[in-house]
């Protein structure tokens, strides 16, 4: 018999709701995921109640403690709250997710401050919220596993996305800079940069605007947000014990 407490992790995922942060929860808490069999979850979310609730249900796994909490993952108080509720429900946290992100796209001379700021304040300054927030938890316990999730915007640009670009430019900074501060503690930090991604907001694409995306994409299909969170799944396995400080694209072969 599978003693499954034995081989469980303590995970909290941030913009789980939707897309790829849902994905990610799924895979974690769901599944036979490299070696860890189930995972305890708490997600954090800004939005949608409604999509909280639906994801608890949706998971229903016997074997799995699900916890949703409310938080605007700009907010280092937040943030903070958001993880020592789940240390509290979890008994503790080994995995961090840091998915939260929004676009507020605008050509530069067209952008205002306050969507300059928004994205910064959402995909960046998240990921200093959180990790900084989790570290307490993770250095005691000399184990941790944090997945920053970027783009493959942060590292070749896009035109009308230069806020995006910076922040998820900035993730991949930050994830190098805090694997080699805490490496020696077991804490190693990864980053996955998406490509395009099947979402809601491709999902409003015409046919024409998708085949001119997938000309750059040589699998010549649009990721799914299971593509990522495989990925996520790998990573945060004891299979990825000795990986830290990297980024791994999932493009379909369209950065190279």
């Amino acid at each position: 018999m599978i003693k499954v407490e034995q081989q469980k992790r303590r995970a909290i995922v941030t913009g789980g709701t939707r897309g790829i942060g849902r994905a990610i929860v799924k895979e974690l808490a769901s599944k036979s995921c490299c070696g860890i069999l189930f995972s305890d979850v708490v997600f954090a979310y800004n939005n949608c109640d409604e999509c909280a609730e639906e994801l608890q249900k949706e998971i229903g796994n016997p074997y799995t403690k699900v916890h949703a909490f409310k938080a605007d993952a700009s907010s280092f108080e937040e943030a903070q709250a958001a993880v020592d509720y789940a240390a509290e429900k979890l008994g503790g946290i080994d995995i961090l997710i840091n998915n939260a992100g929004i676009t507020r796209d605008n050509l530069l001379l067209r952008m205002n401050e306050a969507e300059f700021d928004q994205v910064i304040d959402v995909n960046l300054k998240s990921v200093f919220n959180y990790s900084k927030a989790v570290l307490k938890y993770m250095m005691k316990q000399k184990y941790g596993r944090v997945i920053n999730i970027s783009s493959v915007v942060g590292l070749i640009g896009n035109p009308g996305q230069s806020n995006y670009a910076a922040s998820k430019a900035g993730v991949i900074g930050m994830t190098k800079s805090l694997a080699k501060e805490y490496a020696s503690k077991n804490i190693t930090f990864n980053a996955v940069a998406p490509g395009f991604i099947e979402t809601e907001m491709t999902e409003k694409l015409n046919e024409k605007q998708r085949e001119a995306l997938l000309k750059n994409v040589p699998l010549h299909r649009l990721g799914t947000p299971e593509d990522v969170a495989k990925v996520v799944g790998f990573l945060v396995s004891d299979a990825a014990d000795y990986i830290t400080g990297q980024v791994i694209n999932v493009d379909g072969g369209m950065v190279m």
